[in-house]
């Protein structure tokens, strides 16, 4: 077992213990709401001594001079209630295999990515529409834990603010921006984050959203900026299980062409 999925268990473990036993849904509790699979985080916390694995599949395709590349992920955030306002969260996407189609020759290379660990605080929880948003707050730091050619450089701060709106006609509007203290082997850079997504609740049980996703606004030195166009579905197999989807779109030259995702949440 490697190094990543050794410390993923270790920290597994810890944030159990911290709460004790998972514990079941209680009957009266609301539906589980989730992170993914849109870019804009959820206003909500999972609950106090609540426990929600966020797991699936990702391919992201993008063209490169006299070729493409494809990355494959397992993107998995782990979500523990510690009261009800605010929850611990380690997050990585875990198992990355990049498969290089160029000129030069085809490579695959195998690897895990980094871990993030953080906390997502509650600030404020509206009450209906016309009640004025749900604010919450995360703190992450990114670790340089993973395989060399998927590893960041050093801990990466970043902060994110999101604000959710239920409006009429069982519609909804979500807005997050944030920044992250990145850092090369040149020196340290904030990175800015803007995105805003809609969503429509069309039953009990299915949702579908559209999103501008500004995930990263920097100097071209520093990256540049990587923007999306995002659309989606989740769909309630039960009120703790989940299924979901979602596309999307690059809307700039420097962001990767095409992203593609499934996903599985479950709460216990």
């Amino acid at each position: 077992m490697g190094v990543v999925p050794r410390m993923y268990g270790v920290v597994f473990s810890s944030l159990v213990a911290i709460t004790g036993a998972p514990m079941p849904a209680s009957a009266d509790e609301e539906s589980i709401n989730t992170d993914r699979p849109d870019f804009v985080e959820s206003s909500s916390v999972v609950g106090a001594r609540v426990i929600q694995i966020e797991t699936g599949v990702s391919l992201v395709r993008d063209s490169q001079s006299g070729g493409y590349t494809e990355t494959f992920t397992v993107p998995t955030l782990l979500r523990v209630g510690i009261g009800h306002e605010l929850e611990l969260r380690l997050e990585t996407d875990q198992r990355t295999v990049e498969y290089d189609h160029l000129k030069s020759g085809n490579e695959t290379i195998h690897g895990y990515s980094d871990i993030a660990v953080g906390f997502k605080w509650g600030l404020r929880q509206a009450e209906g529409v016309g009640s004025g948003p749900s604010i919450a707050t995360l703190i992450h730091a990114d670790l340089d834990t993973g395989s060399a050619r998927f590893r960041g450089d050093g801990i990466r701060p970043s902060v994110r603010v999101v604000a959710e709106w239920e409006l009429p006609a069982d519609m909804s509007i979500g807005v997050m921006p944030g920044a992250v203290w990145d850092k090369d082997e040149r020196h340290r850079f904030v990175n800015g984050i803007l995105a805003v997504t809609t969503g429509k609740q069309w039953t009990a049980r299915f949702r579908t959203f559209l999103e501008a996703a500004g995930q990263q606004i920097a100097r071209q030195d520093d990256g540049g900026c990587i923007v999306t166009f995002d659309t989606g579905a989740t769909y309630l197999i039960d009120k703790d299980v989940q299924v979901d989807a979602a596309v999307s779109r690059a809307a700039n030259t420097n962001t990767p062409a095409w992203a593609f995702g499934a996903g599985l949440s479950l709460r216990f």
